[in-house]
């Protein structure tokens, strides 16, 4: 049943619909209308015909009286032959009273009984029927002829072939059927036309609309036009596709939301999975390279030491230095998150990190620069981890462009600090742009870094409610910018 129901709406079209609902029950009425309208008219034409006979009986019906009554039957036969002569008369035919005929014209052989045509002059009365005259079918007309004094003295019978009635009313009948169907075709051809002046161009118009949308073009909206219900249709149409391609777009925004989130989660349990293995590393490690770096030192102190010996013990010292850096390192990316704002001035703090890196930055003939209001301005920060995140990347920066040149910024932007190292050095690789933030990475060579540096860093903003930007810096090399909300509850 549903196969069926869906064949049959597959083609039925609205134009279709029109042929059926409109048109048809349209050329049924006319049909109808015009069938009982041509039958109205053959009626009447029959009667016109039958009264045209009529006409010429009555118009001979005293001239034949008077001269049957005088006994002149050349006269009759005179008269006879006028009436023949008009073209609408068959036969015609004079009878006395006593149903003898006198006088002729046209067909002959009238197949009317003597019995009856005496009938019909003693009756008096005018009459029309159809019966026969040489063999033919056709309509007859009786008058009787009287005398002076108004004694029945005759009979006056005018026949017409029933074929020429016939024949009128059929060429009536194809003339009017003829005009029939033209005026069905026009009309119909009328209501197609005006469906698609009305109708029919804008919905096609609406359907290709439909079309290109369905074939991937979804940036395609309907131009709305033409009656008002279409252009109505229309803008629903372009409000669906507005609201579809909406809620794609906020799908996929959550969808990239939720994966951003994800990875965000996969990075802070990677993150405190290293943190608490840092921590345990660190506090391991700790007391017995405080052991060894007191008892180096204490060997130093002894006066009879070689001088190989005391070189060894200095080296001892330098390593067990660099690898308590590592461990406060360590203790730094796994220290508790809790931070303890106050209130400080970023001038401030940006001179401190400076003071911080400027040794390191000496020893490896680095020139540093400061560019900042020295203004009163007030954040609320923590400010040793502010200052430490400074310091990392003032010494990644110091590293990268040895022998060069390194200059730290900060101004206000709006509801935020902002902290910008630049450098001249190389720059970021962007196959590793990704990876800059995860802890214990590093394009250090083995023993100058820990790869902890930018993981702490990124720590101490996160804990802050910032963020950390990167890029191509104007000295040519790489840029890493801090931005800091000036209150840390927003």
């Amino acid at each position: 049943m549903m196969k069926h129901i869906s064949y049959f709406s597959n083609y039925f079209s609205l134009r279709l619909a029109l042929v059926i609902y409109v048109i048809a029950p349209l050329a049924l009425a006319v049909v109808t209308f015009g069938y009982l309208a041509l039958n109205a008219v053959e009626q009447n034409m029959e009667k016109r015909m039958q009264k045209d006979l009529e006409l010429v009986a009555r118009a001979i019906q005293l001239p034949l009286s008077h001269a049957l009554e005088l006994g002149r039957v050349g006269t009759v036969s005179s008269a006879l032959e006028s009436a023949f002569s008009i073209g609408r008369v068959y036969s015609a035919y004079v009878y006395d009273h006593s149903g003898r005929q006198i006088a002729t014209a046209g067909r002959t052989g009238p197949d009317v009984e003597k019995d009856r045509l005496t009938e019909l002059a003693e009756d008096g009365k005018e009459i029309g029927e159809y019966g026969r005259v040489a063999g033919r079918e056709v309509y007859s007309y009786f008058v009787p002829l009287t005398d002076s004094g108004g004694r029945i003295n005759g009979l006056l019978q005018l026949t017409r072939r029933e074929s020429d009635i016939q024949n009128e009313i059929r060429a009536m009948k194809i003339q009017g059927a003829t005009w029939l169907g033209l005026s069905l075709m026009v009309m119909t051809l009328l209501v197609l036309y005006g469906h698609h002046r009305a109708l029919g161009k804008y919905f096609s118009s609406f359907i290709t609309s439909m079309s290109r949308v369905a074939g991937g073009d979804t940036d395609h909206r309907f131009k709305p036009h033409g009656p008002k219900e279409i252009a109505v249709i229309g803008r629903r149409f372009n409000h669906m596709l507005d609201s579809m391609e909406n809620a794609r777009t906020e799908l996929k925004e959550r969808r990239n939301k939720q994966e951003i989130l994800k990875a965000q989660l996969r990075q802070s349990e990677k993150l405190a999975a290293i943190g608490q293995l840092s921590a345990g590393i660190a506090h391991e490690l700790g007391t017995p390279l405080s052991v060894i770096s007191g008892k180096a030192q204490r060997a130093l102190r002894d006066p009879e030491l070689s001088s190989n010996l005391s070189k060894t013990l200095k080296e001892i010292r330098r390593e067990v230095d660099r690898m308590e850096y590592i461990i406060r390192q360590l203790l730094d990316f796994s220290r508790d998150s809790r931070t303890r704002t106050k209130p400080a001035q970023p001038a401030r703090l940006a001179h401190s990190s400076l003071s911080a890196a400027a040794e390191e930055a000496e020893n490896l003939g680095v020139e540093l620069e400061f560019r900042g209001d020295e203004d009163s301005s007030m954040i609320k920060v923590d400010p040793t981890r502010i200052e430490q995140a400074l310091v990392n990347l003032l010494r990644n920066a110091i590293q990268s462009a040895s022998p060069g040149k390194v200059v730290l910024s900060w101004w206000i932007d709006h509801d935020q600090a902002c902290f910008q190292v630049d450098d001249n050095g190389p720059g970021i690789p962007g196959d590793i742009e990704d990876r800059l933030f995860e802890p214990f990475f590093t394009t250090k060579q083995v023993g100058t870094g820990t790869g902890l540096g930018l993981a702490v860093v990124h720590g101490i903003v996160r804990d802050h409610n910032g963020r950390i930007e990167f890029g191509k810096s104007d000295l040519g090399g790489a840029f890493f910018r801090i931005r800091l909300p000036l209150d840390m509850n927003q």
